[in-house]
């Protein structure tokens, strides 16, 4: 008997962006403005964020607010973009709680197919249609998938991660050590069938823990990685842009210089 051929991923049409913080890593550019309104070759962050996930074809997007609230909800609700149907949430303790919290805001938006994008990251539209091409598994498309790169060494901020040659995740986190670390995640995950569900229910557990509120939600993935559910999407050689501190605002810029 022949085997099965491997389900092809689904179209996923939602996307989640946790923009709560200020980004203090950016002070003084960041004192009175929040870090996804720094502008970049005449949009800011958010808005290249919200143009490249429309391209890609996403159609609605959660957007996680907290710092300087009403600027954002204010820039977001100028955007008229008949792509997309775009809503914030504002997390009213984004300033004692790491990004979980935010991901607990959104709890309930979880459902079905969806995608996470880190506030401070830019990706290119090459980058939206690899992770929603998907990789895949053992049995399809990884449930959860978290988007990696890879460069020659990893220093101590970089979310660093090990995975398998099949591509499947074994450990994420900062702390891990050079000879543990085989790629680096960039903060763009995608989420299909039970993944949606195995990540919303960890979110709740978590967040029920005593110190929940200092966690990031890539702890949640590194203890979903033994579940054999998680799995990595390599954009090895793409574009992209972390954007943590003030030396990276050239290169933010030089990139999104070539997007107009």
């Amino acid at each position: 008997m022949r085997p099965l051929p491997l389900l092809r991923a689904a179209m996923i049409e939602h996307a989640i962006l946790l923009s709560a913080g200020q980004g203090s890593r950016l002070l003084p550019l960041t004192a009175e403005r929040p870090k996804c309104l720094i502008d970049f070759s005449g949009r800011t962050l958010i808005e290249w964020q919200i143009e490249m996930l429309a391209r890609g074809g996403v159609k609605k997007i959660d957007i996680v607010t907290g710092f300087k609230t009403d600027e954002v909800e204010h820039a977001i609700s100028q955007i008229n973009d008949p792509r997309v149907e775009i809503t914030c949430h504002f997390n009213p303790f984004f300033k004692v709680a790491d990004n979980l919290g935010s991901c607990w805001i959104v709890r309930e938006e979880m459902k079905g197919d969806f995608l996470i994008l880190n506030g401070d990251t830019l990706i290119s539209e090459d980058i939206v249609k690899k992770v929603l091409a998907g990789e895949d598994g053992p049995d399809g498309p990884w449930p959860i998938a978290v988007t990696v790169d890879v460069k020659p060494a990893y220093d101590s901020d970089d979310m660093k991660v090990l995975r398998e040659p099949d591509g499947r995740l074994l450990h994420i986190g900062k702390t891990l050590t050079a000879e543990e670390t085989n790629s680096e995640s960039i903060g763009f995950l995608a989420f299909r069938g039970e993944g949606a569900e195995l990540f919303r229910e960890a979110v709740r557990t978590k967040m029920r823990e005593r110190d929940g509120v200092e966690h990031w939600y890539l702890k949640v993935i590194d203890t979903l990685a033994p579940t054999g559910k998680v799995g990595t999407c390599s954009i090895e050689g793409m574009h992209w842009a972390e954007v943590d501190f003030l030396t990276d605002i050239e290169t933010a810029t030089a990139l999104t210089d070539t997007w107009n």
